[in-house]
């Protein structure tokens, strides 16, 4: 994670933010009294969100290990030609 102080923070605001977001990588921003903080951009902050709460809930991963289990044994649910088209909007 990249890192930088307050004040260089606060000088060059729009370039700080452009890199977040374009890269997807967040910015620790030092203070010399205060706690520090870190800036995120939406999209990635919402993505952790969504994945925190799937590892967070016990049945959502119980059904993510029993899928991986029957696609490695070949067992899974096969949707047909008509289902994948529809899915996949051919």
């Amino acid at each position: 994670m990249d890192s930088t102080t307050v004040n260089k923070f606060r000088e060059s605001l729009k370039s700080y933010v452009e890199r977040v977001v374009l890269n997807h990588t967040p910015l620790r921003v030092t203070r010399r009294a205060g706690s520090d903080f870190v800036v995120v951009s939406a999209e990635d902050w919402e993505r952790d969100q969504e994945t925190l709460y799937v590892l967070q809930n016990s049945s959502l991963m119980r059904q993510i290990a029993d899928s991986s289990a029957t696609h490695s044994a070949g067992s899974g649910y096969t949707p047909s030609k008509e289902q994948m088209d529809e899915i996949t909007g051919l």
